[in-house]
């Protein structure tokens, strides 16, 4: 049986009802990505404030298995776009934010612009369900953090009367 490939990008999107600004100060505080990702449970920040060059350590999680990442942010435009290069995997995992009438609409995606390294697909086949369920699980995931994402800055908003 051959091997699947690995899909070259995987994306959702989400409006939001609220101004790119609200939206970036959630998205580009890569402390917070335990909250929003299902998968990313934890994101070390190392040099202080987020910017383009910054390095993080990354704990994620598929149910009881945990393993680390380490990523470099590729892209750093405030209100519009970043990105985090993963070193394991060579994936790139972006956010972009483009107005709209209402507020935002933000973009999540995960792509492979290099293909996906050996040993990311061989432990995506042993540990995590293979390529086809991990690239679904993924999805499902981008889809719940964008759901959070907009969830905490609508009610932020509400809460502070903005709405």
């Amino acid at each position: 049986m051959a091997p699947v490939p690995h899909r070259e990008r995987i994306e959702a999107s989400i409006d939001i009802a609220a101004p790119p600004a609200d939206v970036w100060s959630l998205v580009s505080d890569l402390r917070r990505m335990g909250e929003w990702s299902p998968q990313c449970r934890r994101m070390v920040i190392f040099g202080g404030d987020v910017k383009q060059g910054t390095r993080t350590l990354n704990v994620n999680r598929q149910r009881w298995k945990f393993w680390p990442t380490t990523a470099k942010v590729v892209a750093f435009e405030p209100e519009k776009r970043l990105a985090l290069r993963i070193a394991e995997n060579r994936t790139v995992w972006t956010y972009e934010l483009e107005p709209t009438a209402d507020g935002t609409r933000v973009t999540e995606s995960r792509t492979t612009p290099d293909g996906v390294s050996r040993l990311s697909k061989a432990l995506t086949k042993v540990a995590l369900g293979g390529t086809t369920q991990f690239e679904a699980e993924l999805e499902r995931g981008i889809h719940a953090t964008l759901g959070r994402v907009k969830t905490v800055v609508e009610q932020g908003r509400l809460e502070q009367g903005r709405a």
